[in-house]
């Protein structure tokens, strides 16, 4: 195992025959080691337990098993690592934590990727569970099996039974076709028909649900749609997987079979989303969160005694629609990703009911954030949000011609609901133009009161302030200009301070008397002479 790892990791290097001669050498040497050892466990006179007993067993069928392996002999390989799975799986059931976490961990690293190798190497189809596998190659003769059997007699028996038979549903018939569009396709894959048996009842167990419980909160609702959407992801699954397997054989695009898949997943895809879409829905609250909802929230004293709160709290409301607001993003998104489908593309009908769909989240997300932007005061914005949500509304065009309100809500929609839609926003948008309206009336009352206090300054002193109520045309600057003081630098006055008259400042006259003056006095002259800086005394 040290040499394979080491080709392994240095995957340049490709394992040459000497190599691998020595690895099947040395794997079957510890065969024999194993085999030994087992011997030894097994004889009478050891007190050795039969837990024991089975774990050695269990090492030289692993051995074998990594030799068949390496030999490439996957019939084999599958017969010893499957009696391998069956001993590990019975000692994870009676072991303690510790050694179970262990088995779990030889199981999920070594033993059955090692089985999935080789069942492809085998041609087994890829759905065929790994209970089945080890069911059908463990060989049953074996002492190790035996012993796993005396610990857990049901050790090789297949867990993974069909949904139907798990649920008795033996007599009931799978689906054998599906319709997507005015297309309708055989379901030649058991697998596929099963899961999708597995769709239709529950969904005939969620509308029962939902119509038997209609105090249910929304959150358990959403809850409920988890029992649909894991047999519809299985029924995805299957068909991508059959589609690769159809692929890897190398079955060409325009086999019938291949384009038949095609069909079905494009179906089950549409399906999916529409349970996804549908959770969200349920989960944005009524109407698909058109309307906000009062919340009021019941207080409890200390003595035990409740009091009825009042309305929520506007950050709470927020809260509220930031969470719409995501659910609404997920939602567009899922409508998005129908498009890249198999031939929807292609199909002009269905684009026009996805741009319908698509229309109408986006106007429930405007909505959602029009209301908050009213919360917050800011009537203007909302107004134009709601508008923009009015837009999205007039482009839906819903044609039901049945509608079921027992179904759950996926993604189909109805008319009511645009209708409902529409007139709730035509309501708004009406309200909101009245709002803003008086929020604007408000502002001009509040300029037209500044403009009093500050109506003597010219508008050349206001040019940071924008003139909501127009310029005052008379009142552009002052003129004649007014006396008023500037700032000027003080340093300037104190260097002028000599040369300028000030008003009220007298010029003081100096006067001269022609005694006072000094004779001019003669210059000593310096008796030193010499060059530079050393001077010298004269001789």
């Amino acid at each position: 195992m040290y040499m394979k790892s080491q080709h392994s990791a240095e995957s340049d290097k490709v394992i040459t025959g000497s190599a691998r001669t020595h690895i099947l050498s040395r794997l079957e040497k510890a065969r024999k080691i194993a085999t030994t050892i087992v011997g030894l466990l097994d004889d009478t006179g050891s007190n050795v337990s039969e837990k024991s007993v089975l774990e050695a067993q269990a090492y030289r069928w692993m051995m074998q098993g990594a030799l068949q392996f390496e030999a490439s002999k996957w019939e084999e390989c599958l017969e010893a690592y499957s009696i391998v799975h069956v001993v590990y799986s019975v000692l994870t059931r009676s072991a303690s934590t510790k050694e179970a976490d262990i088995f779990k961990e030889i199981l999920s690293s070594t033993i059955e990727p090692s089985i999935r190798y080789a069942a492809y190497q085998r041609s087994l189809p890829r759905t065929m569970p790994m209970s089945r596998i080890v069911a059908q190659h463990a060989l049953p003769n074996s002492d190790a099996v035996k012993a796993a059997l005396k610990l857990d007699p049901d050790a090789l028996k297949d867990h993974t039974v069909e949904p139907e038979m798990q649920r008795g549903q033996v007599g009931k018939d799978l689906p054998k076709t599906i319709t997507w569009r005015s297309r309708t396709v055989k379901l030649e894959d058991a697998r596929i028909a099963q899961s999708l048996a597995s769709v239709n009842e529950a969904e005939e167990k969620l509308a029962d649900l939902l119509a038997s419980n209609t105090d249910m909160t929304p959150q358990d609702k959403a809850a409920a749609y988890d029992d649909i959407l894991v047999p519809s992801q299985d029924a995805v699954d299957a068909t991508k997987t059959a589609i690769d397997e159809l692929t890897s054989e190398g079955v060409p695009t325009a086999d019938q079979r291949l384009q038949a898949l095609q069909v079905t997943r494009t179906a089950l895809n549409y399906a999916l989303i529409g349970w996804r879409v549908g959770r969200n829905r349920i989960l944005c609250g009524y109407n698909d969160g058109a309307v906000l909802e009062l919340v009021q929230h019941t207080l409890k004293r200390k003595y035990g005694k409740e009091i009825q709160a009042s309305e929520e709290s506007n950050g709470a409301k927020l809260a509220r629609l930031r969470e719409r607001v995501v659910l609404y993003d997920s939602t567009l998104q899922s409508i998005d990703s129908i498009k890249e489908l198999p031939g929807v593309a292609a199909d002009q009908t269905l684009g026009k009911e996805l741009e319908s769909k698509n229309h109408y989240f986006s106007a429930l997300r405007s909505l959602a954030l029009a209301r908050s932007h009213a919360l917050l005061d800011r009537p203007q914005n909302a107004l134009a949000l709601f508008s923009r949500a009015l837009s999205y509304a007039s482009k839906i065009s819903v044609t039901d011609e049945s509608p079921s309100h027992n179904k759950p809500l996926n993604l189909e929609l109805t008319s009511s609901q645009s209708h409902s839609l529409q007139n709730l926003l035509q309501r708004l948008v009406t309200q909101h133009r009245a709002l803003a309206e008086v929020y604007n009336l408000q502002r001009e009352a509040v300029t037209s009161e500044k403009a009093k206090k500050t109506g003597s300054t010219p508008f050349i002193e206001r040019l940071d302030e924008y003139p909501i109520s127009g310029v005052d045309l008379t009142r552009l600057v002052d003129y004649p200009p007014r006396l008023r003081s500037i700032p000027v630098k003080p340093i300037f006055l104190d260097v002028a301070w000599n040369y300028i008259d000030y008003p009220g400042r007298a010029k003081k006259e100096v006067s001269v008397v022609k005694g006072d003056r000094d004779e001019p006095k003669e210059e000593k002259k310096d008796t030193k002479k010499g060059w530079g800086w050393f001077g010298r005394s004269a001789a």
